[in-house]
């Protein structure tokens, strides 16, 4: 099985969880042949050809999936010296909606994920929820529930995160083991 994790970070939390999504994955050695873990720029529809797992995440933004106008005011807050923040190399550009745009159908099997502050998803939104249905339009079968992996209100991972994600990464691969 070949796995592509495809995320969307404005501050490298979202970087940080599909990098330990993809390692956990990776932990399934009888299941995955390779995982790759790519920015959405680098996410072609080429590149996603042959595979049979597709993972895409993205942070939540105004209760969902970032536009141009909540990316440009994520990168413009990078510029207060409180909190300070540091940009993810990948944050400029294109998110997860327009890449979505660009795709036709995919056809595999596909799980969503986000990453939101530590509040109530009533209150905060989830972007996983949007990524997953646009995954199903796009001819995904969703092998697991939207997941949300937890963020400060400083925009930092809280405890364990990195952790879970690799557990839920595992147990991905093991769901497409059975």
């Amino acid at each position: 099985m070949r796995a592509i994790v495809v995320y969307e970070s404005m501050y490298g939390n979202t970087h940080t969880i599909a990098e330990a999504i993809g390692t956990g994955l990776g932990r399934v050695t009888d299941v995955v042949d390779g995982v790759e873990v790519l920015s959405v720029h680098d996410a072609t529809a080429e590149r996603l050809v042959g595979a049979d797992l597709l993972v895409v995440g993205g942070p939540t933004h105004a209760h969902g999936m970032s536009r141009a106008t909540t990316r440009d005011s994520a990168i413009a807050d990078a510029t207060k010296p409180e909190p300070p923040l540091d940009v993810d190399p990948d944050a400029e550009g294109e998110g997860l909606r327009e890449w979505f745009d660009g795709l036709g159908d995919l056809g595999m099997r596909a799980a969503a994920f986000d990453t939101r502050v530590d509040l109530a998803a009533a209150l905060t939104g989830r972007a996983s929820k949007g990524i997953a249905k646009r995954l199903r339009r796009h001819g995904c079968e969703l092998v697991v529930e939207p997941e949300s992996f937890l963020v400060t209100k400083d925009t930092h991972l809280e405890p364990h995160e990195v952790e879970h994600a690799t557990a839920w990464g595992e147990r991905l691969g093991a769901l497409l083991a059975g």
